[in-house]
């Protein structure tokens, strides 16, 4: 009897997880699509599917992180456009592609220094100044660019094992994803198995209380901050292998679908909580339905506004669970 209950209290646990019930969503979801669209299960479409979630799945790791630590970045699409831009530019000199690609990583993270220093040092919001760094990277951007679009065309036939990052196959499926999946299955480990994110949580649920307990929270806002800008850098290179270039409009709108999609997937806008696993299956959720949106052929306009309704109602859930908590904590 004792086993049987503990393995219903392990169900009803497992089912009370955002996780579980994303994934069943997500599950019915493709399901129903295969059924009513006779074009939703050509390799064709599939692999458009898997190739969007290798730029924006990076993000989304990114933004749930800061998230946790109980920030926010706005500007992660930007920053990933100046790092592809830095890079581009870099390889049109003369300079070796991992080399370039690793100064626009770099740039990235200068970014997120910034950031964490002005958040932690000058008191200010992340909403604010990150929305001026969002601004500021694209200036950059048009800056170096003229405004004009890069074309690494021949630069990549060039650098054969550079271009297979994200134009090359393992069979027939694209290896983009992959390097996605590999970041995202050792960033899923650290950020639920390791203390140092044990830390990033404490500072996100009660920062004054991690603070009184010794924990170094500037210095953990700070890290969060530049582990956003990296991997939207991370993400800036895979996009600008995978197009041949970079377009300068590229990265616009990545915060809205990277913040969408962590809080789909469960973190908190108010810090302390959120998962990998999470925030991935909330992007496949947002994937799937702009893909169904545009297999009805809707028009663009009635996607963003479908996207932009689905984050609000995410939203609007976050915050009846966290006055939930709260009152029930105050009981």
């Amino acid at each position: 009897m004792e086993k049987k209950e503990s393995g219903k209290g392990y169900l009803k646990k497992l089912f009370e997880k955002r996780e579980t019930m994303l994934a069943l969503i997500v599950i019915v979801l493709f399901v129903v699509l295969s059924i009513t669209n006779s074009n939703f299960l050509k390799w064709s479409n599939l692999k458009v599917i898997i190739s969007s979630l290798s730029v924006d799945g990076i993000i989304v790791i990114g933004m749930t992180i800061i998230l946790i630590s109980g920030g926010i970045d706005l500007s992660v699409g930007s920053t990933m456009c100046l790092a592809m831009t830095v890079a581009a530019l870099g390889v049109k000199s003369g300079i070796n592609p991992w080399i370039a690609s690793l100064i626009g990583i770099a740039a990235a993270g200068c970014f997120g220094i910034l950031l964490g220093l002005l958040v932690t040092k000058l008191h200010l919001t992340h909403f604010i100044v990150s929305l001026c760094f969002m601004g500021i990277a694209r200036g950059l951007v048009y800056i170096l660019t003229s405004g004009s679009p890069i074309s690494l065309v021949q630069e990549l036939k060039e650098h054969a094992s550079f271009a297979f990052l994200g134009q090359g196959t393992i069979g027939t499926f694209p290896m983009a994803p992959v390097c996605f999946i590999i970041i995202a299955v050792i960033s899923g480990i650290y950020v639920k198995k390791s203390s140092g994110m044990r830390k990033v949580f404490y500072t996100g649920s009660n920062e004054n209380a991690a603070r009184y307990s010794g924990v170094k929270t500037d210095k953990i806002k700070i890290l969060a901050c530049i582990a956003c800008a990296v991997l939207a850098g991370i993400a800036g290179i895979i996009y600008m292998i995978r197009y041949s270039g970079v377009a300068v409009s590229a990265g616009q709108g990545g915060e809205m679908v990277a913040l969408s999609a962590a809080v789909i997937g469960g973190a908190s806008m108010n810090g302390g909580k959120g998962s990998v696993m999470g925030s991935v299956l909330g992007l496949v959720f947002i994937v799937l339905i702009q893909d169904a949106l545009t297999l009805m052929m809707v028009p663009s306009y009635w996607q963003d506004f479908v996207k932009y309704m689905i984050v609000l109602l995410a939203v609007c859930l976050d915050g009846i669970s966290l006055n939930r908590s709260f009152a029930a904590s105050n009981k």
